[in-house]
């Protein structure tokens, strides 16, 4: 299976490998699967066996002058997601301050209301393509407010935001990439910037600003990148697991009509929903984690050096622990499953991605009872670092 096959839809491959004795070497990652629930808990339970650095490997790696365009800008520091021990630590104290539950809280009027607006403005259409008029501004408008950033300015930052992951994830013309790295390196002056500005806010910009440079005096060249690259990823992460999270679950409970109807009478089943959307479609398929010393994992020997891609969309429909794993249900009894990670490395923004699903479906069952899929093909992107459709096209 090529690369892009495997991407837009790796469940027959995660099967066979659950099923495989021991681990089972993915030629699509070039890497040793995990996928089993049980040892990707383990693996995300062993930060000190099982690294970080590079979790998430480039599938392209951009020419010299690309580089170059990004080089002048702030950033290129480590982030959270790809650092170990007290340099992660360090970075992930303030993402936890500022997504506490109190936090995110304070955040749902403004979460219910920007939902409620982006309904209101295509429900007299009686037709939507659910991506790009909903699942993907919502979640957008939610990071943008809990940074502090001008609302004017995050639709260029979420484009800066694809744009970056395209240039590590998507082949181009060296042209484009130029022009995408151009893009990104003036998001990261706004980053840069607005940091500057916010360090006595109180919001997650501030948090990450005072957090990752602390005491008095402006930050050091080398503090100021930190805060960039952070700042950046947190933008990126916080909308786009979200808008795959928001997709394939309008998608899952449309496509068995059972299940909508289901929900539109018993809109109690909503948390249940919300978690078996997750459980089912991991929004974030997964990361990588390299291996820091030799060990075996499930009767597969490993050495130091050694990569392995931690599954979390195979966890999700292990029949070891998920009964009918392979069916969409919201009426099972959940299950803790590991969508969201595990461990030291468990998404901090897991709750506000909660609460976004959770919001949305009130809203549908509520004001669109009638929604139907206008479609039947719905072709996932090509990518595991955000596992959604490339459109929905939905009617009432």
């Amino acid at each position: 299976m090529d690369r892009e096959a495997f991407y837009r839809d790796p469940y027959p491959v995660y099967a066979r490998a659950r099923a495989a004795p021991g681990l089972t070497f993915a030629e699509e990652l070039g890497a040793w699967l995990v996928a089993r629930h049980a040892d990707v808990r383990e693996v995300l339970g062993r930060p000190d066996d099982f690294s970080s650095k590079g979790a998430l490997q480039p599938d392209v790696i951009p020419g010299p002058r690309v580089f170059a365009e990004l080089a002048g800008a702030p950033g290129g520091a480590p982030v959270v997601l790809s650092t170990d021990g007290p340099a992660h630590a360090r970075y992930r104290r303030p993402l936890t301050r500022g997504l506490s539950p109190a936090r995110v809280s304070a955040a749902l009027p403004f979460v219910t209301s920007t939902a409620g607006d982006l309904v209101a403005s295509f429900a007299k259409a009686g037709r939507v393509e659910w991506m790009s008029g909903y699942a993907r501004p919502l979640p957008a408008a939610v990071i943008g407010h809990l940074l502090g950033l001008d609302p004017a300015d995050v639709p260029g930052v979420v484009r800066a935001g694809h744009q970056a992951e395209e240039l590590l994830f998507t082949p181009m013309p060296e042209e484009d990439q130029i022009a995408a790295a151009h893009e990104v390196a003036a998001v990261r002056r706004l980053m840069d910037a607005h940091a500057a500005g916010s360090r006595t806010d109180d919001n997650l910009a501030g948090e990450l600003s005072r957090g990752l440079a602390p005491g008095p005096g402006e930050p050091t060249a080398g503090q100021r990148d930190e805060i960039t690259s952070n700042l950046h990823n947190l933008m990126l992460a916080g909308h786009l697991t979200t808008t795959a999270l928001l997709g394939t679950a309008v998608h899952h409970l449309l496509r068995d009509r059972r299940q909508w109807e289901l929900l539109c009478a018993r809109p109690e089943l909503i948390p249940a929903a919300v978690e078996e959307a997750a459980r089912y479609e991991a929004p974030v398929q997964g990361f990588r984690r390299t291996v820091t010393r030799p060990l075996e994992l499930s009767g597969t020997q490993l050495g130091e050096g050694d990569r392995v891609f931690v599954s979390f969309g195979s966890a999700g429909r292990d029949a070891a622990v998920f009964e009918r794993a392979d069916e969409f249900d919201i009426a099972r009894e959940p299950v803790r499953h590991l969508s969201f990670g595990h461990g030291l490395h468990g998404c901090p923004g897991a709750l506000l991605a909660r609460e976004q699903l959770r919001i949305t479906l009130e809203l549908l069952v509520r004001e669109l009872p009638g929604l139907r899929l206008a479609g039947e093909d719905v072709p996932m992107t090509a990518t595991l670092i955000h596992r959604a459709p490339e459109q929905l096209f939905l009617a009432w």
